[in-house]
C-alpha cells in the first residue's frame, strides 16, 4: 500500500489532482452519494450572489457513465501528464495551468454559445490529446491494440466513444475540444512562428506568483533558473519583494509522467 501511495504522490501534481477529482466526483454522482447539480455549469448560478465560481472548474469533473468512470480519468492523467513532464511547449507549471484555464474557457464559451450542455469533460480530454500529439506528427503510437499515426489519436478517441456508446450525440461537444486546442495552438505557436506576430496568450505573471515558481524550475536532473527579462524586472521593481506561494509545494515540481504511446 505504501508503494502505491508513493507512486501516487510522485505522479505529476496537476494530472493526479484533476484525475482524482474526476474519479471521486463521478463515483459519487453515479452511485448516488453526490448531487450532480452541485457541479454543472450555468451562467445563472455563476452570476448570482454569491457567485458559484467553482462551476467554472467542476463542470469538467464528471465522466461519462459505466466504463467512462475509469477511462476518462485515465485519459486525463495520461495526456495531462505528458504536457506537465515532457512537452517542450510547457516548460513550467504555470504554462500548463494557464493552458487549462484558457482552453477550458474556450470550451465553455463554444458549448454555451452553440451547443448548450452543462458538463464538458469529453471536450477537455480531446483538447489535451490534440495538444499532446502536435509535436509527434508522423510518429506511430499504440491506441489500445492498434498502431496509428499520433495526430489521429483524438479522432480515434471520438470514434471509439461513438462506437462503444452507439450514440453520436456527444461528438459535437468533443469537436469543440479540437477547436479550442487548435485555437490555443494558433494564438501561441502558429501565429508567432509563421505569421510573425506576438504570442497572443502569454502566461500571465500572476499565475507564476500563484504557484510560487518565480524564475526557478525544478527538474529531474537539477534546478534551472530562468533569465530575468524586462517583464520580470518590471514585476520585481513594482512589487519590491518576492511573493510566496499559496498552493502546495507539489505543484512546483514535475513528476515522472509518461509520453503518449509509451509502454
Amino acid at each position: 500500500m505504501s508503494e502505491v501511495m508513493d507512486a501516487y504522490w510522485r505522479a505529476p501534481p496537476m494530472a493526479r489532482t484533476l484525475a482524482t477529482a474526476i474519479l471521486i466526483t463521478s463515483l459519487g454522482v453515479y452511485f448516488g452519494f453526490l448531487n450532480y447539480t452541485w457541479f454543472y455549469f450555468s451562467e445563472d448560478r455563476l452570476f448570482r450572489l454569491p457567485p458559484e465560481i467553482w462551476r467554472l472548474a467542476t463542470n469538467f469533473w464528471l465522466s461519462s457513465p459505466k466504463l467512462g468512470i475509469v477511462m476518462d480519468p485515465y485519459f486525463v492523467f495520461q495526456y495531462l501528464s505528458q504536457l506537465e513532464t515532457s512537452n517542450p511547449r510547457f516548460p513550467n507549471k504555470e504554462d500548463v495551468l494557464w493552458y487549462l484555464i484558457t482552453v477550458g474557457g474556450i470550451i465553455i464559451a463554444l458549448n454555451r454559445a452553440f451547443l448548450g450542455g452543462a458538463f464538458f469533460l469529453q471536450a477537455l480530454i480531446i483538447a489535451l490529446c490534440y495538444t499532446g500529439v502536435q509535436d509527434q506528427r508522423g510518429v506511430k503510437v499504440t491506441f489500445f491494440f492498434f498502431q496509428v499515426p499520433a495526430q489521429t489519436v483524438p479522432y480515434c478517441i471520438i470514434l471509439a466513444g461513438m462506437l462503444s456508446s452507439g450514440d453520436p450525440s456527444g461528438v459535437p461537444v468533443q469537436l469543440t475540444g479540437i477547436v479550442a486546442a487548435h485555437l490555443y495552438d494558433f494564438l501561441t505557436r502558429l501565429w508567432p512562428e509563421f505569421g510573425g506576430g506576438p504570442n497572443l496568450l502569454p502566461t500571465p505573471g500572476f499565475i507564476s506568483r500563484l504557484l510560487g515558481t518565480g524564475r526557478v524550475s525544478e527538474r529531474a536532473y537539477g534546478t534551472a533558473g530562468r533569465a530575468a527579462g524586462p517583464r520580470d524586472a518590471g514585476r520585481a521593481s513594482s512589487s519590491g519583494a518576492d511573493t510566496g506561494s499559496v498552493l502546495p509545494d507539489s505543484w512546483k515540481t514535475r513528476g515522472s509522467g509518461h509520453r503518449l504511446g509509451s509502454d
